[in-house]
């Protein structure tokens, strides 16, 4: 279910629904590095910087769903244990 604050019509709104995805589907949560290859992967057109911006403001962003138990590690908390 996308959240309503996530317009996909947008770079950045695609950036960072998949990055939940991903986070989601990772249950022992996914690193600060990983998270980024991936999601420039899945994005080769789109500037490395602009993936690197939407992955720094995740949490802060988007509290209820993204946490980070520890320093470069994201959680989603669908999957706290």
């Amino acid at each position: 279910m996308p959240d309503k604050k996530i317009n996909i019509d947008t770079i950045t709104g695609q950036i960072i629904s998949e990055a939940i995805k991903l986070i989601k589907n990772q249950p022992d949560g996914v690193s600060w590095t990983e998270l980024k290859q991936q999601l420039e992967k899945a994005f080769p057109d789109f500037h490395p910087k602009t993936i690197n911006g939407c992955v720094w403001k995740l949490v802060e962003n988007f509290p209820d769903s993204i946490y980070k138990p520890k320093k470069g590690l994201f959680m989603h908390k669908a999957n706290k244990k």
